[in-house]
């Protein structure tokens, strides 16, 4: 699972490079960041921040990590790799925009050494529970920072992918840090997706969006693909943590929240569609 460094970060507070210091990272105008013990570096200054503690939870983040490491969705993190791998250049520059606690980007780099292929990897992720999760499971995989997609701490022109998936894209950071002809690959839930457990906890479904979203500026559109296909969860344990690590957990009514909760097997749709940009 080779990998290359990663070396177009750029300085929050100025966007200026960042370059390699002992134990950190470090800008022309000396900002430094310090990496953390577990191995990630921490680029969203205080006042970046909208919250104290912004993104997903430290339970969040656990219940995620079990049920992605329990294989549940290893199709959609194939279909992602799959996706950003076609065309890659060699010495391409890969960011997945909030990575959580980094299992596409690690599957990423699985599949891109079983091509032969060692992309720079970064992930980022505005929690920091999910980063550090990332960092302490795989150090050598990826360069792993705190960050924004609002302000991304990355040169501009650098990269030749950013993955986004069930994200929250920021187009015009995403195509600030793009190279010309570089792609961005999202992946988003189709309207049946888990809709059986939507059902479960919610009292009615609210209709699908109707139409497409428009082109995001900067952008043209390039042929995605889609993954539909059924789960069957057989415990409580795993029902539980998908439910946990969505936002359905706080969407739900308290009712909805305990049928789940009373569940040992659920069957549940796949339901996920890839779409691919290209910066122009």
């Amino acid at each position: 699972m080779a990998t290359t460094a990663f070396t177009a970060l750029a300085c929050p507070l100025d966007g200026a490079p960042l370059a390699p210091v002992d134990g950190g990272w470090t800008c022309p105008a000396g900002h430094r960041y310090d990496q953390a013990a577990q191995g990630y570096v921490n680029l969203l200054p205080v006042q970046h921040k909208r919250s104290r503690d912004p993104g997903d939870s430290k339970e969040m983040v656990a219940a995620r990590r079990r049920f992605l490491e329990a294989g549940h969705y290893r199709p959609i993190a194939e279909l992602a790799a799959r996706a950003a791998l076609t065309e890659l250049p060699p010495d391409a520059a890969c960011l997945d925009a909030g990575c959580g606690e980094g299992y596409y980007l690690r599957q990423l780099a699985a599949a891109a050494g079983a091509t032969g292929k060692s992309p720079a990897l970064l992930g980022l992720d505005i929690s920091k529970w999910a980063v550090q999760a990332a960092a302490k499971a795989q150090r050598g995989t990826a360069t792993w920072v705190v960050g924004s997609n609002a302000r991304l701490p990355v040169l501009p022109a650098t990269l030749d992918r950013v993955l986004c998936l069930f994200g929250f894209p920021v187009y015009p950071e995403f195509a600030r840090a793009l190279k010309p002809g570089g792609q961005l690959i999202m992946i988003d839930a189709g309207p049946d997706h888990l809709r059986e457990l939507r059902e479960i906890i919610y009292p009615t479904l609210k209709p699908p969006r109707s139409g497409e979203a428009p082109l995001p500026e900067g952008f043209a559109a390039a042929p995605g693909d889609s993954l539909c296909q059924t789960l069957t969860l057989n415990d409580a344990a795993s029902i539980a943590d998908l439910l946990a690590m969505t936002p359905h957990l706080y969407r739900a009514t308290p009712e909805g929240r305990a049928r789940a909760a009373a569940l040992q097997t659920l069957t549940l749709t796949v339901d996920v569609r890839l779409s691919r940009f290209l910066r122009i």
